[in-house]
């Protein structure tokens, strides 16, 4: 019975991913690892799911609501089903991001990590949300972090590593956006918005590039009967992302410490000065980051045209203490290796790089001691039946990132190596 063509397609949102396409998202990989190695950060590995009521913290923010949650298990399952309790059903989820599990992983094991730990962490993570280009249900992250630092060169660091990543793909003339949480705090203050509404606030004005600022004035009269906050809120930020900081702080002086200004205004120029016109790097007073576990200065990376960011992290002093009252400051940042490569291969930027091996094409009819004999004879040798259609066979191997290719006839005679064009 043949099956339905709905039923072989993967999941909504994930993506099966083909021999070049899986060969360029090693090659990126192996290119960003090789930079973050130089830099003296050290790879970890955690497990693809947490426990729920861990991941579902309100730190979380909106992607507390994003999670997927995974079913109880066998007896505790049935238990759950027979009394109905619905709330009871799942105890595990798929991490949402790398930081949370981080943090889980350095509580865990804090006493045999370095005062100043500097980490690595690849692999896939899961958002239930409404796919779309550049946007999925699993993507590919790539994050590196430092935590037991307070020290602003930590988001130097941070944010000049990734940038050395990203020039080394041949990805430049992006864009590195700045904010504080703080800042915005302060905004949210000096317009007249309850500080009990400003993490809702933020919410909403991170969805300013999505719903516009007439979806913005909504939601936020939505919250906040009075309509003024809202319109001085609108008001503010109406300048493009290239707003002086200074300037823009001027009216903030009464809710805002000189010195988070000071250390924003040092961020900016001190990435200025090393970009070497390779990249631009700006203030943003929109750029909010959903994430409620930020606390001080918060960045994005974005790219051309692209309606997405690809790379954005910020500093978070407080998670690691709120969970087991350990003083532990932390910042990171995380690059979207699938938005990368979508970038890189539209923009022609990066290739990855060909097989070294050599595609042995042998005839049928060959002796099976004739082809070993050749396989062992030439370094690196794949074998491959000949087609009846060479020229479509040689295509299929080009495909698979074999670019060169010997044969071998039926009397055991092998051709000099040639190249697949």
């Amino acid at each position: 019975m043949k099956a339905k063509s709905e039923n072989i397609q993967a999941p909504r949102g994930m993506r099966d991913l083909l021999p070049l396409e899986m060969a360029l998202r090693e090659a990126v990989t192996a290119t960003v690892l090789a930079v973050y190695h130089r830099h003296g950060f050290a790879r970890i590995e955690t497990p693809a799911m947490e426990n729920l009521s861990f991941l579902a913290r309100e730190s979380a923010g909106e992607n507390s609501k994003l999670i997927f949650p995974i079913l109880k298990r066998g007896e505790a399952l049935s238990e759950a089903l027979t009394q109905q309790n619905i709330g009871a059903l799942a105890d595990l989820g798929l991490r949402f991001d790398l930081t949370v599990p981080l943090v889980r992983y350095y509580i865990s094991h804090r006493a045999k990590l370095p005062s100043l730990f500097k980490a690595i962490q690849v692999g896939p993570v899961w958002r239930a949300e409404r796919p779309q280009k550049g946007r999925y249900r699993q993507f590919q992250q790539c994050d590196i972090d430092m935590i037991g630092t307070t020290s602003a060169l930590c988001e130097i660091e941070l944010l000049q590593t990734s940038a050395a990543a990203l020039c080394a793909l041949n990805l430049k003339d992006f864009i590195i956006r700045v904010n504080d949480r703080r800042l915005l705090t302060a905004l949210a203050a000096s317009c007249g918005f309850p500080a009990e509404l400003h993490d809702k606030i933020f919410i909403t004005l991170d969805k300013l590039d999505k719903i516009g600022v007439d979806g913005v004035r909504t939601e936020l009269h939505a919250l906040f009967a009075d309509a003024r906050p809202t319109e001085v809120l609108l008001e503010k930020i109406a300048a493009d992302n290239a707003v002086d900081l200074q300037h823009f702080c001027g009216s903030l002086k009464d809710h805002l410490d000189v010195n988070i200004v000071s250390g924003l205004d040092a961020l900016l120029r001190e990435l200025t000065l090393t970009a070497d016109n390779q990249y631009r790097c700006v203030f943003d007073p929109t750029l909010v980051r959903g994430m409620g576990y930020y606390t001080g200065p918060i960045f994005e990376i974005s790219y051309g045209d692209y309606p997405f960011s690809i790379a954005g992290g910020g500093r978070y002093d407080h998670m690691i203490h709120d969970l087991a009252g350990i003083e532990a400051p932390a910042c990171g940042i995380s690059l979207g290796l699938d938005r990368i490569m979508m970038i890189l291969s539209e923009q022609n930027l990066f290739s990855a790089p060909s097989s070294t091996g050599i595609a042995l094409i042998y005839d049928k009819s060959t002796h099976i001691s004739d082809v070993m004999a050749a396989s062992r004879a030439i370094d690196g040798a794949s074998l491959f039946p000949r087609q009846k259609n060479f020229g479509k066979q040689l295509t299929e191997l080009l495909a698979c990132g074999i670019t060169t290719y010997q044969t071998i006839d039926v009397n055991g005679n092998i051709s000099a190596a040639r190249e697949i064009k």
